[in-house]
């Protein structure tokens, strides 16, 4: 990407980060409610609040990228559980690209990263979190060899992504 494009993309986050922030106390964790109006992948959305279009990222999980094994099926879950939907985001930081990451809260009360997880169709991504609830939902899938964890050795996405495959 050139430099002209990578401050584009910083300045927009900052802006974006502040207009979250700004009627907030130092500390105060934000949520946003909006309705997920597109999905990506398993992992990311485009969501509608308030007259703004915000690009989500669940927080705290890795799904297969496409091309991967399971990656369809991953997309399938979050489709059916989050568009078209009232969704709630507890946004925990807005991402390189822009994009607000954060818990997403589905309409029953259910965490969007839980149940992807629980599936066998995420990884918990310890890179960034350190929740003890997606690492025990990861064991119990891996145990019990559900979606992704009937392979013998599935390959994490951030390794997939950097090795070209």
């Amino acid at each position: 990407m050139n430099s002209a494009l990578s401050r584009k993309a910083a300045v927009t986050a900052a802006l974006l980060l502040a207009a979250i922030f700004s009627f907030h106390p130092a500390g105060a964790a934000e949520e946003i409610t909006g309705r997920a109006a597109w999905v990506y992948d398993g992992d990311s959305f485009k969501m509608l609040d308030r007259g703004r279009t915000l690009q989500v990222r669940v927080f705290g999980i890795d799904c297969p990228e496409k091309g991967q094994p399971y990656a369809r099926q991953a997309l399938s879950l979050t489709i059916r559980l989050v568009k078209n939907r009232l969704v709630k985001v507890r946004v925990k930081d807005i991402d390189a690209y822009g994009r607000v990451v954060g818990e997403v809260i589905l309409p029953d009360g259910r965490s969007l990263g839980e149940e992807l997880v629980r599936a066998g169709l995420a990884w918990h991504y310890r890179r960034y979190s350190d929740d003890e609830n997606l690492a025990r939902l990861e064991a119990e899938a891996r145990a019990a060899g559900r979606g992704l964890w009937r392979q013998a050795d599935p390959v994490p996405p951030w390794i997939y992504k950097n090795t070209g495959d």
